[in-house]
């Protein structure tokens, strides 16, 4: 059954999780933090992406998310198999309801 409405895609949050390994250093990995969240995911047209990247570097896509606190730059977001650096938080300008991310797709793993 297909989701309707304007959050029919789900997303993952994840940020980057310190491991100290038993012989010495650590080790970053990702680790989800807010799981199958209900998001509006939105390829950014050729206009769009040439305004946007030129704002916040190279930016391929818009998602909207409900307003959750917390949310970071330095965090990635998973969405259908790939994972999307954030390259910016955008609040709504009005009230705590949502949150835009503009998001670059092919972030590295680590």
């Amino acid at each position: 059954m297909a989701r309707r409405g304007k959050y029919r895609h789900r997303v993952t949050l994840q940020n980057h999780d310190v491991i100290r390994q038993p012989l010495g250093g650590d080790t970053r990995v990702w680790r989800d933090w807010q799981k199958d969240l209900p998001a509006e995911v939105v390829p950014l047209s050729g206009r769009e992406f040439t305004a946007a990247s030129a704002e916040h570097g190279e930016v391929t896509a818009r998602m909207e998310i409900p307003y959750i606190p917390g949310v970071l730059s330095s965090m990635r977001v998973l969405f259908d198999g790939q994972a999307y650096a954030i390259r910016a938080v955008l609040p709504d300008p009005t009230a705590r309801q949502w949150l835009t991310l503009m998001v670059d797709a092919g972030v590295a793993d680590g």
